[in-house]
């Protein structure tokens, strides 16, 4: 019996990176003897070459602290979530946008989010991350359903086709001893 997996194309984030001293957001295209080739994600599609030296955040490994018994909570969960709440695009803007505003919108998404260690400054990356990905990669919130054999029947299978080999191992032998 198999089920229904639904996924997202958020494995698409090990891609995006955020380059520290540079706005926007990157996509990884590949490494080079100088440091790695990016190309931005906007309009232009620039690709530079950012050097060895430069902070590199890939945001598949970034997290926003939280108070509850995970420490931390994926941006693609954060991301899914503001999908869910917001749509295609987050409409607060960031430049007109009060402290109290952006801490709220956050609020919503993420409840238990880390007062003490998410500061104003990550909320606007959130919302301007997120906008950009669902303006340039739409393809990253898009849920697909893929077919997946339940644990219990996989296990089945992989005991089933153990047994076969070993009743294979026990008629040649019993052929080499003939």
């Amino acid at each position: 019996m198999s089920e229904k997996v639904e996924s997202t194309g958020m494995e698409l984030l090990k891609e995006i990176a955020n380059v520290s001293g540079k706005g926007g957001l990157f996509r990884i295209l590949k490494p080079s003897r100088a440091g790695v080739i990016v190309e931005s994600l906007d309009e232009k599609r620039e690709k530079t070459l950012i050097g060895p030296t430069a902070r590199v955040s890939v945001l598949k490994d970034v997290s926003i602290f939280t108070d509850g018994e995970e420490e931390s909570a994926p941006l693609e969960d954060v991301f899914t979530k503001i999908r869910e709440v917001h749509g295609e695009q987050v409409d607060l803007s960031i430049k007109t946008a009060s402290d109290k505003e952006l801490i709220e919108f956050l609020n919503k998404i993420l409840p238990d989010f880390d007062r003490s260690k998410v500061y104003v400054s990550d909320i606007k990356k959130i919302i301007t991350w997120y906008n950009l990905l669902s303006k340039h990669l739409p393809e990253l919130f898009v849920v697909t359903e893929t077919e997946a054999a339940s644990e219990p029947e996989a296990a089945a299978e992989e005991a089933g086709a153990e047994s076969e080999d070993e009743g294979k191992k026990t008629a040649k032998k019993e052929k080499s001893k003939a």
